[in-house]
């Protein structure tokens, strides 16, 4: 069973790694795709040019320029090398383009010659089965010719031959017809694969935005049909839940006038009693009343249709901790660079005084600390109170959970501070999670993307 797991496990690990080397974005995977065929028919191709035309071709000129030679050493032969063989130098040089040069009582360098390159070795090949002689071949000295020192009877001969004669012009025609089609082919598809992502692109940012509560009017359908249907779906989902959003505030715009006017009646009537301690039971309980529809109002309403404006981050957070401090002790305020965001201020600031808020309750010392972390500004809320467990962090978020244990309910509210807050950092495209504070109690991290 070992074994199978083993075998199971490397295709996996395979899998993992091609997923961590290969390209993330819809158009360089694209790319890939029509790209990666294109690549490996070129290097077929090369293959079988190489094998079958390049290296017969080079074989028949080699063969043909060895022949050439051949040929002038029998000439010398029969007249002997005396002063006639210049004559048949001179027409090697005027026929064949060879430079013939002869060194009497030269002799090779000792030792086994290895060819450098492909062309060394085929010309030596041919040298040795056509001319029979001992040859070196030098093909690097000179950019446009090559040397051959054959070794005869009585000295070194060295023929000085035009490079043209080996090298077949169809390799460099071959080569760059392959790169030109294939820049010409990934430039086509470059340019027609953007196009057809970039309408993804845009979907995808409209659908953000409007998750970070931004409005996108120039937004429309475009791109190939699957594209066009995902869009016309979204813009249909938006216009559903912009209207029940409506509807929703409209709803609880009329609830807050029913119940607060009942509630304004019974403040008067209880401000023309003379006080004694069950009046001032009653009008605590009123004002708790009123205190509980308000929280409960807020946290239906969320951020409401407030539009989004450019905030200073620094001019927020100070105005939240001024306004908390005038019914606390001071907080501490630590902002490491100033920052502008879009955002809905007023739903931002209900935001962050309800952080402030929880933590001023729960604890006598409270600190908030602003830092920008690249793309995003994370603003952490530190108390030194008696925090959260562990296992509960997440349950507070939800609508009027409180927390019997751990928060004193005496000094506790209705349990939708943080549900309010969440919902307001959800609609900027943030979070809020809870963490242990370096000074004992609770650590609010909110990240709210800039």
């Amino acid at each position: 069973m070992s074994r199978i797991d083993n075998l199971l496990r490397v295709p996996r690990t395979l899998r993992l790694s091609l997923k961590r080397i290969l390209p993330h974005g819809l158009l360089a995977r694209s790319l890939l795709i029509i790209v990666t065929p294109l690549v490996l028919l070129q290097i077929v191709s090369g293959i079988i040019f190489y094998d079958r035309h390049w290296s017969n071709v080079s074989r028949h000129r080699a063969d043909a320029l060895a022949g050439d030679i051949a040929m002038v050493l029998e000439l010398t032969d029969r007249n002997g090398i005396n002063s006639d063989a210049s004559a048949v130098y001179d027409l090697a040089w005027r026929t064949l383009d060879l430079i013939i040069t002869y060194n009497p009582d030269a002799i090779l360098p000792n030792g086994n010659y290895n060819p450098s390159g492909n062309l060394e070795t085929t010309l030596a090949r041919s040298i040795t089965r056509i001319v029979q002689r001992p040859a070196v071949i030098d093909a690097l000295s000179t950019s446009d010719r090559v040397l051959i020192d054959l070794q005869l009877p009585a000295g070194v001969l060295r023929v000085s031959a035009n490079e043209e004669r080996l090298i077949s012009s169809t390799t460099k025609i071959f080569i760059l017809w392959m790169t030109g089609t294939s820049l010409i082919l990934f430039g086509v598809a470059t340019l027609f694969m953007r196009n057809q992502v970039s309408p993804i692109r845009r979907l995808a940012t409209a659908a953000e935005n409007f998750g970070k509560g931004r409005d996108t009017p120039n937004f429309k359908p475009s791109g190939a049909i699957e594209v066009r249907q995902a869009a016309s779906a979204f813009l249909a989902m938006r216009g559903r839940l912009e209207r029940q959003i409506q509807q929703r505030t409209e709803m609880l715009a009329g609830v807050s006038h029913d119940l607060r006017t009942p509630l304004t009646r019974m403040k008067l009537q209880i401000a023309m009693l003379h006080k004694n301690a069950e009046i001032e039971e009653l009008s605590s309980d009123v004002a708790a009343m009123e205190s509980m529809i308000e929280d409960y109002l807020n946290f239906a309403r969320g951020e409401g249709t407030e539009e989004r404006q450019m905030v200073d981050a620094t001019d927020l957070l100070e105005e939240v901790a001024h306004n908390a401090a005038r019914n606390g002790p001071p907080i501490e305020v630590h902002i490491d660079d100033e920052v502008s965001l879009p955002l809905a201020r007023n739903a931002m600031r209900r935001c962050l005084t309800n952080l402030i808020d929880n933590a001023c309750r729960h604890g006598d010392q409270t600190k908030m600390t602003a830092l920008r972390n690249g793309r995003v500004l994370e603003i952490y809320v530190d108390d030194n109170g008696p925090g959260i467990p562990a296992e509960l962090r997440e349950d507070v978020f939800r609508p009027f959970f409180r927390l019997d244990q751990s928060r004193n309910t005496e000094t506790g509210g209705t349990g939708l501070g943080l549900s309010i807050a969440q919902d307001i950092a959800h609609g900027h495209g943030g979070e809020i999670s809870l963490d242990k504070s370096p000074m004992g109690g609770l650590r609010v991290i909110m990240r709210i993307p800039i």
